[in-house]
């Protein structure tokens, strides 16, 4: 069944997190499940390194102990950045076992000698083949950080080395920093955060839509045009994604739209 592993996975996304992370780390887990061959083992089969579970238990792990080292990144944890953590968790509905498990990675993740390399090459290596997870997977991390620091230099440094770890790269970091302190993600959590000036605004604009301040108005319209085509909701559904979360995926493609209208605006553009 092609698509049962979808239907799993989609709930099973309404743990890990809300919106379109949840949504689509749900997606892209039943996809693995749907992709793997009948009576494979945990090997490399079809090219999946690991099964669904391991995959999400590896996920769930990994996901807490990067947050902890990122925290302790400049040395210290904050109670705003404790205060950022117990928000994923209560964002990801934790029941009350896997509540005390998150604090136990957690902390485990803020020891200096604890192996964060280990666990991010685990991880990818279970994730093989689908980098959408791994980009996911960071954007949690980076909404925390600019949740508990407003991604401070220490934790820059440490998010970036998880970026190399798993293979996300400089721009594509960049284009998820854009989107989340455009929709807010950099407020505290509750609320509270500075605004963004018009400037900054126009600035995040060109890092969603992944152009240059000096690139012309045809590509900008391009560019655009290509990221509405490849987040499509109806696109999205075709591939797998379920109806239930159609509205997540226009969520992403009303962000992309306010950056070109933003961009639009800022040119004069018809």
């Amino acid at each position: 069944m092609g698509w049962y592993g979808k239907v799993i996975g989609a709930l099973l996304g309404a743990i890990v997190g809300r919106g379109l992370l949840g949504a689509i780390v749900g997606m892209l887990i039943g996809h693995q499940f749907d992709r793997r061959p009948s009576g494979s083992g945990s090997g490399a089969a079809g090219g999946i390194a690991g099964s669904s579970a391991e995959l999400r238990q590896a996920f769930f792990e990994a996901t807490f102990q990067a947050m902890g080292r990122v925290a302790k990144a400049d040395g210290r944890v904050t109670e705003r950045e404790i205060d950022a953590a117990r928000e994923a968790m209560r964002r990801f509905s934790l029941n009350e076992a896997d509540r005390r498990r998150a604090i136990e990675l957690f902390n485990a993740g803020k020891r200096l000698d604890f192996p964060l390399g280990d666990t991010l090459r685990r991880f990818r290596g279970l994730a093989a083949g689908q980098p959408d997870l791994c980009r996911l997977f960071v954007q949690i991390q980076l909404e925390a950080a600019l949740q508990g620091n407003d991604l401070n230099a220490a934790s820059r440094a440490a998010l970036q080395r998880i970026c190399a770890a798993l293979g996300v790269s400089t721009a594509e970091f960049a284009s998820m920093e854009a989107m989340l302190r455009m929709r807010g993600g950099a407020q505290r959590p509750g609320g509270g955060g500075p605004p963004r000036n018009a400037g900054s605004q126009l600035a995040d604009a060109y890092q969603v839509l992944g152009v240059a301040a000096q690139t012309g108005d045809a590509e900008v319209t391009l560019a655009y045009r290509r990221l509405m085509s490849q987040n499509h909701p109806d696109k999205l559904v075709a591939q797998g994604l379920p109806e239930s979360m159609i509205a997540v995926a226009h969520e992403r493609t009303q962000r992309i739209l306010e950056a070109y209208e933003t961009v639009k605006n800022h040119r004069g553009m018809l």
